[in-house]
């Protein structure tokens, strides 16, 4: 399985990791924990999506919102600080998404020319939007990507995508950003007793499976594996925001998984992938407590065995 990963995803405040439960370090942990294992091949972008992308995606309001320390500091849902600067959050918060993005994107593009399976560390705001940031997402990179592979001539405006979301909250940045594309099909897997509620971009969802709060694995897995069930057509390429805010200790989620349920759900998204022979990339979503990263290290552990161990990315990325 290929793996991408980079030092520069990982966001530490210092003293103000505190101030959100997010553990923003928790990349490198897993690529430390990873990195060893022999089916695993490891690659890293070469530098942060450029600014110039991100705007072409964004509308002109939201263009001058992403550049405000008041609009980015209410996107990451914490209070605003009077002495952090938007020059510090952008070096230490939006970079390292910016280098998700990109992650995201060299994903896509490997997936696409290769027809593997590629596992971005990073990546998956799937709450930003065009017209928006909100729920600690800056920058919708599946938007993001999408456009710029139609732009690049790698995708068709009619190819069709498959956005699979297992992240404990909805996908509405995503559902709100393919709001009027009918190529782009939505799977979403979400507690439907939290953020967010708004009901035009859950009925946006072609495949919703609501679940109420307090659901435990076996039901989550039951559901989800039926819904993987109804998939139907020739996606072109698969995106999975494969968020741990699952978890039974995850104080946001508000469902009950453990550790072996979330390795259970990504086996089947491989599987499901892997059958449809559909080109793809697994993003990291949300995933707020300490159990987060031991969940990834688990779940990336077990799907490389379902698959062949992958010619080298990075010879592959020679040619």
């Amino acid at each position: 399985m290929n793996v991408l990963y980079s030092d520069e995803y990982n966001i530490d405040l210092g003293l103000l990791n505190y101030l959100h439960p997010f553990d923003g370090v928790k990349f490198k942990k897993i690529h430390r924990a990873l990195e060893g294992n022999e089916k695993l091949d490891f690659l890293s972008p070469g530098a942060p999506v450029d600014m110039e992308i991100v705007d072409d995606f964004l509308s002109s309001m939201m263009r001058r919102k992403v550049r405000d320390s008041v609009f980015v500091f209410r996107a990451l849902e914490v209070p605003k600080i009077p002495f952090v600067s938007f020059k510090f959050l952008d070096k230490k918060i939006l970079t390292p998404m910016r280098w998700g993005v990109a992650g995201t994107m060299l994903g896509a593009e490997r997936a696409l020319k290769c027809g593997d399976i590629y596992w971005n560390l990073s990546g998956g705001y799937h709450h930003a939007m065009p017209q928006n940031m909100e729920g600690f997402c800056i920058y919708n990179d599946i938007g993001i990507c999408r456009q710029q592979l139609v732009k690049s001539g790698l995708l068709s405006p009619e190819d069709k995508i498959l956005v699979i979301d297992t992240d404990a909250h909805h996908g509405n940045g995503n559902a709100y950003t393919f709001m009027d594309n009918d190529r782009v099909t939505l799977l979403d897997v979400y507690n439907a007793g939290i953020y967010p509620t708004s009901g035009y971009t859950r009925d946006r969802v072609d495949i919703p499976v609501p679940l109420p709060p307090g659901t435990e694995g076996v039901a989550y897995l039951q559901q989800y594996g039926e819904a993987l069930e109804k998939l139907a057509g020739d996606y072109r390429l698969a995106f999975v925001v494969a968020g741990t805010d699952v978890l039974t200790s995850d104080k946001l989620g508000g469902l009950c998984l453990t550790t072996e349920d979330v390795v259970q759900r990504e086996k089947l998204t491989v599987q499901a992938l892997n059958k449809r022979s559909i080109p793809s990339v697994i993003l990291g979503g949300g995933g707020y407590s300490q159990d987060s990263a031991n969940s990834v290290i688990a779940a990336i552990s077990a799907c490389a065995e379902l698959l062949p161990s992958p010619p080298s990315a990075r010879e592959a990325l020679s040619h």
